[in-house]
């Protein structure tokens, strides 16, 4: 059996893999890729997996705008770190799902699962795979984000945000002129809405405007660290794993 592995966290990764040869040492992983870009890059350029393993919250954003950009015929199994109100969601769309930290027993049931799969269950499951993202409602990119300040809708030209982060509770945008103001939106939410010319999630905690962007400092353990010149509340790291594609970014390639 052939896997491909799309997580954003390289202990989780790590982990699946080695849980993976324990089930059944006849297991290919194929890749493991941890951003939305590198999925679409990533099965535009290699033959089809047998299955994929898939969590919903990537580097970049929701694992589900990989499938407004390109039509995914391989059966995914998606891995969370959240609880059934996005599970919920999502389970049907999927063979199974694991929640995390994954667990030895969950594992062999979704891989048990897929192995008693025939061609017409792979083929249904396609069909419903292809509906969703058919029914995926298409928008432009927005030039303008709408900020609840009290009881008022503040606009916010999006040429005018530096960046975007997002701690535990909350999301602040923080503008060019060193500004700031809060905003009730996830950045999963907020990136697929976004440029990806022109804006890009740098990590869990950032969203970065190309247009602020300072230098790129390497770090001592090949992380970049994003230099921009407003004040953070904490630095901008960018991972070993996605150094490369974020640098391709910076210089439009």
């Amino acid at each position: 059996m052939r896997v491909l592995i799309v997580e954003d966290e390289t202990a989780a990764s790590e982990n699946l893999v080695a849980m993976l040869q324990e089930q059944d040492a006849s297991i290919e992983v194929m890749a493991v890729l941890e951003s939305v870009q590198q999925v679409v890059r990533w099965l535009g350029a290699h033959p089809e997996p047998d299955l994929i393993f898939m969590d919903i919250h990537l580097s970049d954003g929701s694992a589900f705008s990989v499938f407004d950009q390109m039509e995914v015929r391989t059966p995914i199994i998606f891995t969370t770190a959240y609880d059934q109100y996005a599970l919920n969601a999502f389970n049907v769309n999927s063979i199974d799902y694991l929640l995390k930290p994954v667990k030895t027993k969950d594992l062999k049931r979704a891989l048990d699962k897929f192995n008693r799969w025939n061609q017409p269950d792979v083929m249904a499951y396609v069909e419903r795979m292809l509906a969703l993202r058919a029914n995926q409602p298409k928008e432009g990119y927005k030039s303008t984000l709408l900020v609840p300040v009290r009881d008022k809708l503040i606009p916010v030209e999006v040429k005018d945000v530096a960046c975007i982060y997002s701690s535990e509770r909350n999301t602040t945008i923080y503008l060019k002129d060193g500004k700031t103001m809060p905003y009730n939106k996830s950045l999963d939410t907020i990136i697929g809405t976004l440029d990806p010319r022109q804006f890009m999630r740098a990590n869990k905690q950032y969203i970065v405007s190309r247009d602020v962007i300072l230098e790129l400092v390497i770090w001592f353990d090949n992380r970049l660290l994003v230099h921009v010149p407003i004040n953070l509340p904490e630095p901008m790291f960018i991972s070993k794993n996605k150094a490369s594609e974020f640098k391709n970014w910076m210089t439009n390639e």
